[in-house]
């Protein structure tokens, strides 16, 4: 757990590293405690972005902190709704729901993204890409 468990920045966590980018968990009970959420900042690279996937069981959501890219989500009979989103949009991934997003803007695209409940970010340890990055300062 850091230091001081309720202010927390990206730099202050170990994070999540991919081929596609990094994801720092800024709230999740091994951070700080929080119970029944978790979340943090996601940094996609020009160009990159995260393939297709579901987290069973947990709702989503994805707040665009700055640049542009195109976000997938299946709707409620399994077909594929894909709409470009920007800097200060919401998205809603429902329960288990099927959802991938790609930055299709010149510089980095930073999200901020909230698991409920808390759980569904540590199946990504299992991932072949996986290398856990130390914290930044």
């Amino acid at each position: 757990m850091v230091k001081d468990n309720y202010f927390i920045y990206p730099e202050d966590v170990s994070a999540f590293g991919f081929d596609w980018g990094k994801l720092s968990l800024t709230v999740a009970p091994e951070v700080n405690g929080a119970s029944r959420f978790s979340g943090g900042v996601v940094e996609l690279p020009s160009g990159e972005g995260h393939s297709r996937h579901n987290h069973p069981g947990a709702e989503e959501i994805i707040f665009v902190i700055s640049g542009e890219g195109e976000q997938m989500v299946e709707d409620e009979h399994g077909d594929p709704v894909t709409r470009r989103v920007a800097s200060g949009c919401t998205i809603y991934i429902p329960e288990s729901r099927f959802h991938s997003t790609k930055n299709t803007g010149g510089g980095p695209m930073l999200l901020f993204v909230v698991y409920s409940p808390a759980g569904p970010e540590l199946a990504l340890r299992g991932l072949p890409d996986f290398r856990l990055l130390p914290q930044r300062r």
